[in-house]
């Protein structure tokens, strides 16, 4: 249910607001009502029944791992979304629409600001270091908060991963970010920021599997939901997706025989 900043309105204008504020034509932008937010991952935020990324910033998938300041394995994914929920510290969130998201089009572009500040979330999130440059953004442009974290070595910065977009591809030999990354140590760093049986983050139970056989839909694999007959022979998923959305926006398909399960 959506929470109005400001108090309740009367139905009446409360309509014309929602109105305004989801139904954006073509090439146009729009603000969307201030609500509480939920919290999907490092830069995915859901307003009511909108979701948005945060325009200019990619932060760590919630199933991936990267590695801390001490050597340590460390779910950084899951870290992220963490920290994104205590910026917001259960305050109001206000999300310029700036059109759909080109991985998932049901979902939105956004550049969102808590209530009361004067920072966006894109740029608070950008600064603590716990997202790399998504450019060109759309409106935002994340380079320079991204490398004054960096340089700080503040949040992803300390340790060492990869980019979530050659996380997302399993783009294994990719380059390897953070101060903590050690030559010498090259391939057994890879060995855990890509392992071979990942573990469930905490409220995600969807596997996907990268398959050759999804290109031919224009995926890079195929994922399975709770429920279908081949969810328990996937024994070694690749990825763990949090809701089916997520599970799409990476570029993967819902396997045939899962087509009348409930999501």
């Amino acid at each position: 249910m959506i929470v109005i900043a400001g108090g309740t309105m009367r139905l009446r204008d409360r309509l014309l607001s929602l109105c305004g504020a989801i139904v954006i034509g073509a090439g146009m932008t729009g603000a969307a009502l201030a609500a509480s937010a939920t919290v999907r991952s490092g830069d995915t935020i859901q307003l009511g029944d909108i979701v948005y990324r945060l325009d200019g910033i990619d932060a760590p998938e919630v199933d991936q791992l990267c590695i801390d300041d001490r050597a340590d394995p460390w779910s950084c994914g899951v870290e992220a979304r963490e920290q994104l929920g205590k910026l917001i510290g259960g305050r109001s969130v206000r999300c310029d629409d700036l059109g759909p998201d080109k991985p998932l089009k049901t979902r939105k572009i956004g550049l969102c600001t808590i209530d009361g500040d004067k920072v966006s979330l894109n740029q608070q999130v950008a600064r603590a270091g716990y997202a790399v440059s998504a450019d060109p953004g759309t409106k935002y442009r994340a380079k320079d908060d991204v490398t004054a974290a960096r340089e700080a070595l503040r949040g992803l910065w300390k340790g060492c991963f990869v980019a979530p977009a050659e996380f997302r591809t399993d783009k294994k030999d990719g380059a390897l970010l953070g101060s903590a990354c050690r030559a010498d140590r090259d391939r057994e760093i890879r060995a855990v920021l890509f392992p071979d049986a990942p573990s469930a983050p905490p409220g995600c139970t969807i596997k996907g599997k990268f398959a050759v056989r999804a290109r031919v839909t224009g995926n890079i694999g195929i994922y399975h939901l709770q429920g279908c007959p081949s969810y328990p022979a996937t024994t070694e998923p690749d990825r763990w997706f949090c809701s089916e959305d997520d599970a799409r926006a990476a570029g993967f398909r819902r396997a045939f025989n899962c087509r009348a399960a409930k999501k």
